[in-house]
This record gives C-alpha cells, sequence and structure tokens, in this order.
C-alpha cells in the first residue's frame, strides 16, 4: 500500500511538494455511465429535452470541470491541460449513456483527478438537464480505466462497462 501524500508529521493536510519532480508527458481515461429511462433516451436521442442538447451541454459541462478541478478538490495543484475531449456511447437498448473523459498535460503531477471530475460532472450534467422527465436515473461506474506518466508509470485498469 502506498504512503498517504497529503499529509505532513503533524497529521495536516498539505498539498504535495511538485517541485523537484521531472515533467513528463502525462494523461488519464476516466470512465461512467448513467442509466436513463426509456423516455429520457428517447429524449435525448431526438434532441427534444426543454434545456437544449443534452450531450453537448454535458461534454462542455466536463471539459469546464477539469479545467477548475484545482478549485473543487482542495489538494488538487492548478495544471495547464493540453487536451480534454469527452466521448459517450449510447446504448438505447439497455438505457444505458457511458462517458469517458480524456485528459492530457505535460507537468509534475497527473491529470487523474481531473479525468474523474469531468467525468463526473458529464454526467451530473445529464442528470441535471434531464431531471424533469425522471428523477429516478442512476449515475454508476466511475473509475480511472488508465493514467500515463510519472514515476508511478502507466496503470490500466481494463473494467468492462457492458
Amino acid at each position: 500500500m502506498g504512503e498517504l501524500t497529503h499529509f505532513d508529521d503533524h497529521g495536516n493536510a498539505v498539498m504535495v511538494d511538485v517541485s523537484n519532480k521531472e515533467i513528463t508527458a502525462r494523461t488519464a481515461v476516466a470512465k461512467g455511465r448513467i442509466i436513463v429511462n426509456a423516455d429520457v433516451m428517447e429524449a435525448v436521442l431526438n434532441h427534444t429535452v426543454k434545456k437544449g442538447d443534452v450531450l453537448g451541454v454535458a461534454r462542455v459541462a466536463g471539459i469546464m470541470a477539469v479545467k477548475n478541478t484545482s478549485s473543487l478538490i482542495p489538494m488538487c495543484h492548478t495544471l495547464a491541460i493540453n487536451k480534454c475531449q469527452i466521448d459517450f456511447e449510447v446504448d438505447a437498448e439497455a438505457g444505458s449513456i457511458q462517458a469517458a473523459c480524456l485528459v492530457k498535460t505535460e507537468g509534475k503531477t497527473g491529470v487523474e483527478m481531473e479525468a474523474l471530475t469531468g467525468v463526473t460532472v458529464t454526467l451530473l450534467t445529464v442528470y441535471d438537464m434531464c431531471k424533469a422527465i425522471d428523477k429516478n436515473m442512476e449515475i454508476t461506474d466511475i473509475f480511472l480505466e488508465k493514467k500515463t506518466g510519472g514515476k508511478s508509470g502507466d496503470i490500466f485498469n481494463g473494467k468492462d462497462l457492458q
């Protein structure tokens, strides 16, 4: 088990000092999904949700969340984001919308929290835009699929959501 790095010797919360770390290319991909009923799925696919283009707005919200992660998660460093991409896989039959958030940077610390925040806000936005149709949607299966770069190397969690 790894050492907890966000606490000092006295148990106080601290931001990790990354000043001596190497600048490397870093990427992270996080995934999650929202389970919706047939009415929500039909409205999303047919662009009839009164608040607008659900997946388009959710994509923008996820990108904005990535860029603002350090404002939301207290010990996250502010990072220059080189790329953020939100993609969707819609399974109308299963009532499932999967979101994937890819984040890239070159820096001294990784973008795992940015990817996880991005995918979570993306799914929350789908919920918000569709809650007038159904409040029983379920956000589930949020996880870090992979990360590259940095001292700990590459990590892949090939969890299959299907």
